[in-house]
């Protein structure tokens, strides 16, 4: 038994591949690598969707709540690298190495940080916008 209808694209990959909220179709950020190093790209976003057109900044200051949801990426970060590090090497102040995750810990969120804050965005959008199943049935460029 086969039906026309579409199927829906997965939430989670959607936002882990920051593609837009309304027609999950569409990227966010004109550049998908945020590891290239120049740092005043991170944020180069469009304004609108290429595929459907939703406005990505709902409001003046928008992404200022975006740090709310980094910081709480960052710290369920760094409790799972607190549990893996503790099963495969232990953890103590006698030998140092609660010291040595914290270095381990910090070096790797100054390393993912580009796509962290990224990610914190996508995440932040999704927040407020749905998915739209006749919006994402358009399929066609929208141009401003």
């Amino acid at each position: 038994m086969s039906t026309n209808k579409p199927t829906r694209p997965n939430y989670f990959l959607s936002i882990l591949t920051m593609k837009c909220p309304k027609c999950r179709k569409g990227p966010m950020f004109k550049d998908n690598n945020p590891f290239h190093f120049k740092l005043s790209k991170i944020f180069d976003m469009y304004d609108n969707c290429p595929v459907c057109g939703q406005k990505y900044e709902l409001e003046t200051g928008f992404w200022f709540g975006t740090g709310y949801v980094s910081y709480a990426l960052s710290v369920a970060f760094s409790v799972f690298n607190l549990i893996w590090y503790a099963v495969f090497f232990g953890i103590s102040w006698r030998d140092n190495s609660i010291l040595i995750w914290l270095g381990i810990n910090g070096v790797l969120l100054v390393l993912i940080q580009p796509w962290l804050m990224r990610l914190s965005r996508s995440i932040y959008l999704y927040f407020f916008v749905s998915y739209d199943e006749k919006t994402a049935q358009l399929d066609k460029p929208h141009h401003h």
